[in-house]
C-alpha cells in the first residue's frame, strides 16, 4: 500500500530518506521531520522512529540486522543502529550498535565507539573507540582508553557491571579510565576479558587487563595490572540487610565520578564546540550530548542522595549490634552524611559548573589553537596530534574540575573523611 503524499514516510521519501519498505516503518506524529536528513539515511524494514527530540544526521542507517525502535535519541553522522531498541541516548559520529541492543536512556557513545549484538546500556557513557562485544550488561559506567579503531578500549562478551546492590541502590557508578586524560585520546586502552563483570561502584586504572572469567571486587589503581584471578573464598557470614559497611568509599567514588561528568561537560562546552558549525544540525547534536552528560549528573545525585535517605536503617543495626556500647566510627560517618545530605546537595548547582583553573585552561587552548591550524577542524584528528606538553596541560585543567566538587564535600564531611569522632 502506497503512502500519501502528506504521509511521513512519504515526505522523508522526498527528502531522500532511502526506505526499502515504506509500509513496514513507523513514525510517530510528533517526530519533526526537520530534524531528519535526507543525505544517505536508510531506515530498513520494521524501523520505528519517536520521540519530537529525536535527529538523525546524514547517512545513518538504521535497523540492517533486526527492526530497530528509535525514540528521543540524537544520531550522529554515519551511525548504523543495526536493530534494538534505542531511547533518550546521543551517538555521535561512527558509532554502531549490533542488532538486539537495549539501549535505555542517559547514555552517550562518542565517535567510532561499538557494541555488537544483544548489549544492554543504560546510564553509560563510552568515550571514542571504547568497544563492546556481545552479551554485555554495562550499565551506569564511564569507559576510555584507546587512541585508535585498532588502539582502543574492549569489554568482551558476556560481561556484566554489578550496578544493583542488596540495599536496593544504584549508587554504583564505575569509572573504567577517567576524562581528563580519556578525552586526549592518548592513553594505554583497558581490556575487560569475557565471561567476567565488575561488581560498582569500581575505579579501574589504563592499562588494565583483566583476563577472562574475572570478576573484579576491587580498584585497579595502579596502570598497566595484568589481573589473572580474584575468585572470592568461599564461606558463610551473617548478613543485615539495610547495613552500610563502606560508606566512605560509596561516597568518595560517587563524589569523583560526579567530578569526571563535571570535567565532560566542561570539555563539550569548552572544547568541542569549536568544532561544530554554529546554526547547523551538528550543534543540535552537540547540545544534546550536554544536556546527557547533565542529565547524568542528575542521576548521579539522585541515587548517592537514597544512600542517604536510607542511612537511618544501617545506624540502627550497628547500634543492636553493638549492644549498648558507644557507637563506632562507622555510625558516626552515617550520621553525618545523611545529616548533611542536604547541604551537600545544595553546593552542587555552584561546585559541577566550576570551569577550572584559567591559567591552565588558557595554556591548553593555545596549543589546541596551534594544533589545529594546520590540521583543520576534525575533532578527533586534532587532539590526537597535540603534544605531550599540550595534553598535559588540558587534562591537568580537567582533574581541577574533578578534584573541585570532590574537596568541597570531603571539606563538610570531616568524620567520613578521616577527623576522629570527639568522645
Amino acid at each position: 500500500m502506497q503512502a500519501s503524499i502528506d504521509h511521513p514516510v512519504a515526505i522523508l521519501e522526498r527528502k531522500g530518506v532511502r526506505i526499502p519498505c515504506p509500509s513496514t516503518v513507523e513514525i510517530g506524529p510528533e517526530v519533526r521531520l526537520d530534524r531528519i536528513s535526507g543525505e544517505g539515511v536508510t531506515f530498513h524494514a520494521g524501523c520505528r522512529i519517536f520521540g519530537s527530540k529525536t535527529l538523525i544526521l546524514p547517512r545513518v542507517e538504521l535497523g540492517y540486522e533486526a527492526p530497530a525502535t528509535v525514540k528521543d535519541c540524537q544520531v550522529g553522522a554515519d551511525v548504523q543502529l543495526k536493530g534494538g531498541y534505542f531511547e533518550g541516548s546521543c551517538f555521535l559520529s561512527g558509532a554502531s550498535a549490533g542488532s538486539g541492543a537495549q539501549i535505555r536512556s542517559g547514555c552517550l557513545l562518542e565517535e567510532k565507539s561499538r557494541a555488537a549484538h544483544c548489549v544492554g546500556l543504560k546510564q553509560t557513557i563510552l568515550l571514542p573507540f571504547v568497544t563492546l562485544g556481545s552479551l554485555i550488561n554495562f550499565c551506569d559506567c564511564l569507559m576510555a582508553g584507546g587512541t585508535d579503531e585498532k588502539n582502543h578500549s574492549e569489554i568482551g562478551s558476556s560481561y556484566i557491571h554489578f550496578n544493583y546492590t542488596p540495599n536496593q541502590d544504584k549508587a554504583t557508578a564505575s569509572l573504567i579510565g577517567d576524562v581528563p586524560r580519556g578525552v586526549m585520546l592518548n592513553q594505554p586502552p583497558i581490556f575487560l576479558g569475557g565471561q567476567g563483570g565488575m561488581v560498582g561502584p569500581m575505579t579501574v586504572a589504563y592499562g588494565t587487563v583483566a583476563a577472562a572469567g574475572n570478576i573484579l571486587r576491587k580498584d585497579v589503581l595502579e596502570e598497566n595490572t595484568l589481573i589473572l584471578g580474584q575468585k572470592p573464598v568461599p564461606r558463610h557470614i551473617a548478613h543485615h540487610p539495610g547495613l552500610y559497611s563502606q560508606l566512605k568509599r560509596i561516597v568518595h567514588l560517587n563524589l569523583v565520578y560526579l567530578g569526571n561528568l563535571a570535567a565532560l561537560r566542561q570539555w563539550y562546552q569548552v572544547v568541542r564546540s569549536r568544532f561544530i558549525a554554529i546554526g547547523s544540525m551538528d550543534s543540535t547534536l552537540h547540545d544534546a550530548a550536554v544536556e546527557t552528560i547533565t542529565l547524568a549528573i542528575g542521576e548521579r545525585i539522585k541515587r548517592l542522595g537514597e544512600v542517604a535517605q536510607r542511612l537511618p536503617r544501617s545506624m540502627d543495626l550497628i547500634e543492636k549490634a553493638g549492644g549498648g556500647k558507644a557507637p563506632p566510627k562507622a555510625w558516626h560517618q552515617q550520621r553525618e552524611f545523611h545529616e548533611r545530605w542536604s547541604e551537600i546537595s545544595g553546593t552542587f548547582d555552584q561546585t559541577l559548573q566550576y570551569a577550572g583553573s584559567p591559567a591552565l585552561l588558557d595554556a591548553f587552548l593555545n596549543g589546541l589553537e596551534k594544533t589545529a591550524g594546520p590540521r583543520g577542524r576534525d575533532y578527533l584528528d586534532t587532539i590526537r596530534g597535540l603534544d605531550q606538553a599540550s595534553s598535559g596541560q588540558g587534562s591537568l585543567w580537567l582533574q581541577d574540575i574533578v578534584d573541585h566538587p570532590v574537596e568541597a564535600a570531603m571539606q563538610m564531611l570531616p568524620v567520613t573523611f578521616g577527623k576522629e569522632v570527639s568522645s
